[in-house]
């Protein structure tokens, strides 16, 4: 059976008829397998980890039957790209360190069990390491006042501020620094170490290590007692390259030239970020893949899956139009997508679209631990891909028993560069993570299962995205309407709390016409569903709708 596009089928065409094709194809095994072998490696740019992911990728792409671009013809569905672009500075990866202090047997750290210990663009030391004098600086005015010079200075911060007075003004050997995050649970996680970096300049190299928190208090132990000498051995590759960004293409079939692009980014030194992003969403182009070529599947519109670097492979991808063939109508991020949260503790997330919770959080919205901004009224994003995203998305934890829970926006992955660019764009991800950016996010912490459900309800969204129109916008239309509702109920009892409390009738009303205003808008984006097809009279009926049932809460108010 064809589960496509032509509008005679398409009515009876739901999320429940992709379900059914895609959940019994997705088990998790390529996911997992692909996340095993990627967080093997520190990942940046252009590095040796970074560059075998991409050739991975491309050749499990080639294996089900994408064709590279060049090589491609004009009736080739599967396709891909390898882009190479030059760096504007030199790629960088690590391979040893230790730190020692001196007289005592057992280092204080050493590479094959902290491999975040090394700052990112770290510089190597010589062969025999650098010994030298540890000295505490408790702030940047206070380094200004102190001799560093041929010392190394320890700090309670991020080195990037210390950095320059330190060892280019100061003379410093090096900096060795502890700043891991409460949310890490550093006195229960006592060994992991959240990565750091410092500027790279080739005039100053310079090496830096980041403690866990055994190691800080060891070495504040020791420091208590009087002068310590610590002897410090960092060896990293800092080399030319290039940077490699992979596009694959699944061409729509009746229009082609509309798009949904999923956005991973492969860099970073962790399992959960980002290897499960890349496995999840290889996993997701494989079966997409093996679908069309069965004929199970076909896309009325065109589907697009990025590997790069994070937001910066994203942004160039949205704007260089002139090396793509789709208008973006949709963007996904896939972000720290495959956690086992009864060992993280971090809840699996859908970041939404900014909407008043960005303004106003509060009821059952929450700001992850990542936190964000207060937002303006005048940043918000209304459409519809929050809402069905989080519908389709809950639809899974039913069936498979999984949580499901949302968060305002905050930023700071794949998802902000299709946002900056006014185009739709959410995040899935997982936080608060105990492991977050430290060495000790490794496949033991990653759930084969999670990777699953993940992966489903995005190949599930994506598919009636792709295929939607007039049937499916109908279906959208009605649960805005439903969405908003509910919404403005659950908006206007806290108001009425707020106002008990001592707020202002007038502060109360502003947010419930923001909440009004952004469904209101909402309902017209829904054109992207049929291709921009004139829907005014519905539109304006449900928007009318709104607008009479938020004067109800008004006035009740």
């Amino acid at each position: 059976v064809l589960f496509g596009c032509s509008e005679k089928k398409e009515a009876a065409i739901t999320t429940d008829t992709y379900f059914q094709i895609v959940t019994p194809n997705f088990d998790g095994d390529v996911a997992l397998e692909t996340t095993a072998f990627v967080e093997q490696f520190w990942r940046v740019a252009g590095n040796t980890g970074f560059n075998k992911t991409v050739y991975r990728i491309v050749e499990k792409l080639e294996g089900v039957g994408f064709v590279e671009e060049s090589n491609a013809k004009d009736d080739d569905v599967l396709t891909y790209r390898i882009e190479k672009r030059p760096m504007d500075r030199p790629t960088w990866e690590p391979v040893d360190a230790r730190l020692s202090i001196q007289g005592e047997e057992i280092p204080l750290l050493e590479y094959k069990t902290n491999r975040n210990m090394i700052y990112q663009y770290a510089s190597s030391t010589p062969a025999d390491g650098i010994t030298a004098e540890v000295v505490y600086v408790e702030n940047v005015e206070e380094l200004e006042k102190l001799d560093v010079k041929g010392k190394i200075v320890y700090i309670h911060s991020s080195p990037y501020r210390f950095y320059k007075p330190a060892i280019i003004k100061g003379g410093a050997l090096g900096l060795i620094s502890y700043n891991n995050p409460d949310y890490l649970q550093p006195e229960k996680n006592v060994t992991s170490i959240q990565f750091r970096g410092i500027p790279y300049t080739e005039e100053t190299p310079a090496w830096g290590i980041a403690l866990s928190y055994q190691a800080k208090e060891r070495l504040e132990k020791a420091l208590v007692k009087g002068k310590v000498t610590v002897n410090a051995f960092v060896k990293t590759n800092i080399y030319p390259s290039e940077e490699l960004t992979v596009v694959a293409t699944v061409k729509g079939s009746e229009l082609p030239k509309e798009s949904l692009v999923f956005s991973a980014h492969i860099q970073e030194p962790g399992a959960n970020d980002n290897a499960t992003g890349v496995g999840t969403q290889l996993e997701m182009a494989l079966i997409t893949a093996d679908l069309i070529k069965s004929e199970k599947l076909d896309l009325k519109r065109t589907l697009t899956f990025l590997w790069g670097d994070e937001i910066i492979s994203t942004r160039r991808y949205i704007e260089e139009k002139e090396k793509r063939t789709s208008a973006i109508h949709w963007g996904i991020s896939l972000d720290m997508v495959g956690e086992n949260t009864a060992i993280t503790g971090g809840t699996f997330l859908i970041e939404k679209m900014p909407d008043p919770s960005a303004i106003w959080t509060r009821g059952n919205d929450k700001h992850s631990e990542w936190g964000g901004r207060k937002l303006k009224l005048e940043e918000m994003k209304p459409h519809y891909l929050n809402d069905f995203i989080i519908t389709v998305f809950e639809d899974q934890g039913k069936r498979a028993n999984w949580e499901v829970k949302t968060n305002p926006f905050e930023g700071g992955s794949d998802h902000t560069p299709f946002l900056d660019a006014n185009l739709p764009g959410v995040l899935l991800w997982h936080f608060t993570d105990q492991f977050y950016h430290t060495d000790n996010d490794r496949i033991d912490k990653v759930s084969q299962e999670t990777m699953k459900n993940v992966g489903t309800a995005a190949l599930v969204s994506a598919y009636t995205l792709l295929n939607s129109g007039e049937a499916t916008a109908d279906w959208m239309r009605e649960e805005i309407i439903g969405i908003a509702k509910q919404r403005l109920t659950i908006e206007f009892e806290l108001s009425k709390e707020a106002i008990a409390n001592g707020d202002s009738i007038e502060s109360q009303i502003e947010i419930l016409n923001a909440w009004s205003d952004w469904y209101i808008k909402t309902i017209a984006t829904i054109k992207d569903m049929t291709s921009n097809v004139d829907n005014s009279s519905k539109d304006k009926d449900a928007q009318e709708e709104i607008m009479s049932f938020t004067e109800g809460v008004l006035k009740q108010l």
